[in-house]
C-alpha cells in the first residue's frame, strides 16, 4: 500500500487518507438544525479513510451535517486507536487543513515559508487527491448518495453503509465505474477549512 501511495507524488510511509462527505437527507422530524451543513441542506458527514485503490478501509457513518470534520476524527474508533497505538508508527494517514496535526495524521502547511514545505504540499496534496477520487466514484456509483436519500437519517445511514460495503466489493471485482470520464460529480464536501479551533496546528 506504501509503495502504491509514494508512487503518486513520492510521499513516503502513506498507508490512507481521511476526508469526509455529505449526503443530502429528507429534513428531520427530530433535532432537525442539527443536520444542516454549511450550505444550508440536511446531511449526514460521513467520515471515509481509503487506501491507494479507492477502497474504503474505515467509514464513521452517523453525524450530523453541521458536525465539523474534525470532530468526527476526533471520536472516531480510528483516533482512538493511533493515539494510543505503540511507537513507532507503521504510517501516516493524510488529510486536509481542516484536521488537527498529530504524529500519524500529516496535514498541509497553513502558511508556506520555503520551497521545501512547498514541495511538501505539492506531493500532499497530490497524493490525498485518491480520497477526493474515493468520495466522486461512491456517489457516481451509488448516484443516490449524490442526488440525495429522502429518508430519516437511521435509514438513510443504512443505507450509505450499504452503499460503501458494495463499493468495496466493486473495487475489489475492478468493475467500471459509471460515467466516470463523461460526468464527473461535484462532491459535495461542506468544506473542512482551517479556520476553526480545532484546526490549529504547530
Amino acid at each position: 500500500m506504501q509503495v502504491v501511495f509514494h508512487a503518486v507524488a513520492n510521499f513516503p510511509n502513506v498507508i490512507g487518507c481521511v476526508d469526509c462527505t455529505h449526503v443530502k437527507i429528507a429534513t428531520p422530524a427530530v433535532n432537525e438544525r442539527e443536520y444542516v451543513n454549511r450550505k444550508n441542506y440536511h446531511t449526514i458527514n460521513v467520515q471515509l479513510i481509503c487506501d491507494a485503490d479507492a477502497s474504503i478501509m474505515n467509514c464513521v457513518v452517523r453525524w450530523p451535517g453541521s458536525v465539523h470534520d474534525a470532530r468526527i476524527l476526533r471520536e472516531s474508533p480510528v483516533f482512538i486507536k493511533f493515539e494510543t497505538m505503540p511507537r513507532p508508527l507503521e504510517g501516516f494517514i493524510l488529510g486536509d487543513s481542516g484536521y488537527m496535526l498529530r504524529d500519524w495524521l500529516l496535514t498541509p502547511y497553513i502558511h508556506v515559508a520555503n520551497a521545501e514545505q512547498q514541495r511538501y504540499n505539492d506531493s500532499h496534496c497530490a497524493t490525498r487527491c485518491i480520497i477526493e477520487r474515493c468520495n466522486g466514484i461512491l456517489k457516481r456509483r451509488w448516484h443516490c448518495l449524490h442526488t440525495g436519500l429522502r429518508y430519516e437519517p437511521g435509514k438513510a445511514c443504512q443505507i450509505i453503509m450499504a452503499c460503501i460495503v458494495l463499493q468495496n466489493i466493486a473495487v475489489k471485482l475492478r468493475l467500471p465505474v459509471p460515467g466516470e470520464d463523461d460526468h464527473p460529480v461535484d462532491d459535495d464536501n461542506d468544506g473542512n477549512e482551517a479556520t476553526t479551533k480545532e484546526a490549529f496546528q504547530p
